[in-house]
């Protein structure tokens, strides 16, 4: 049986003689350059020439820059922020290989901008989740990539096949490295207990759901209301999909309060706006995980906060949807299986 490492050589290999002939192509907006970078470098293929500007009058422009006539092509363009700018910028670069008579067009999309606005939370509002699905099947996308959504629901808001990867293996190797002795999963609120329940069953540990309530205008603030659960003496694992402002410092506080040890908290957007990195830099956290689908630069790189690479999951997805083979089949060894 080959070792890992040869595995890996071997598709290296593969893509060096092939790169021409079987037509993958991949390019990178702007919005993550060094993530699709890593990637290339793992698949072993050259990023596409693609000459992306903005106009004085800040409209975006495209310019392909090579034949892509026929061929497979994978674009990486997180919609982080400025969301609307690197939306955008995606669109354009979609219309302008579906106009270049390009083949399949998947759009990875590492962070999906927008995602948390999957619904009418009150009256008069867009669900601007679905805008940006028909969005992207209008400019001629064929497949979507795209990690852990904030409502998986979002995925029935496209026609176009959806892969919905997670990041949960990426982290739970992560923790994997640590004395988890006296650890105890916990879902910051209902809607993350399914989420929960599955890094606990990696883990191999407690799950405690925690029960919020947002207040104040546009419910920015949190107050937790029941913990339900052991957490006295424990080291608490926060997991959640994505830290934005920094709201779940509160229930990091929460717990130290009921009698827990400082928390872990792990996500896999690590957004960080606002007073985001003053509020996880509190004595009532320990440490704070997130994934590279969003740049993250070196001046929020505080000390507690890990970077982890998605790079290598998201090489292996291409690689297997470029040579037709099941997706799902990445998450086996791991016992997960979702519907991607």
């Amino acid at each position: 049986m080959r070792t890992t490492n040869e595995q890996e050589g071997s598709i290296m290999q593969r893509n060096r003689m092939n790169q021409n002939q079987n037509g993958l192509r991949l390019f990178a907006g702007r919005a993550h350059p060094e993530l699709a970078t890593e990637i290339a470098k793992l698949l072993d293929v050259s990023l596409g020439k693609i000459h992306l500007a903005t106009f004085p009058d800040s409209e975006t422009h495209a310019q392909i820059e090579e034949s892509v006539r026929g061929t497979d092509i994978f674009i990486i363009q997180p919609t982080c922020a400025p969301v609307n700018e690197n939306l955008m910028e995606l669109l354009i670069m979609i219309d302008a290989f579906r106009r270049a008579s390009a083949g399949p067009i998947t759009a990875i999309i590492p962070y999906y901008g927008y995602g948390r606005q999957d619904r009418k939370s009150t009256g008069r509002e867009p669900i601007s989740a679905r805008l940006v699905a028909d969005l992207l099947e209008t400019a001629g996308t064929n497949r979507v990539v795209t990690l852990d959504l904030h409502a998986s629901q979002i995925q029935g808001f496209f026609t176009i096949p959806v892969d919905h990867l997670t990041a949960i293996t990426t982290i739970v190797e992560h923790y994997r490295k640590k004395d988890l002795s006296n650890a105890v999963v916990v879902s910051p609120d209902v809607g993350r207990a399914k989420l929960a329940e599955k890094y606990a069953q990696l883990l191999n540990l407690p799950f405690v759901l925690m029960h919020k309530r947002r207040e104040g205008v546009g419910g920015v603030q949190v107050k937790v209301i029941e913990i339900v659960g052991g957490v006295k003496g424990k080291t608490p694992i926060i997991v959640d999909d994505l830290i934005a402002g920094g709201s779940i410092i509160q229930q990091a506080r929460a717990l130290v309060e009921a009698g827990s040890k400082p928390a872990y908290i792990a996500a896999t957007h690590g957004i960080l706006v606002g007073h985001a990195l003053k509020l996880l830099g509190e004595d009532c956290v320990r440490e704070v995980v997130v994934t590279n689908t969003v740049p993250i630069p070196p001046g929020k790189r505080i000390p507690k906060l890990q970077v982890l690479s998605i790079a290598p999951l998201l090489a292996k997805v291409i690689q297997n949807v470029h040579e037709g083979k099941s997706v799902s089949k990445v998450f086996h060894e791991f016992g997960i299986d979702f519907a991607v």
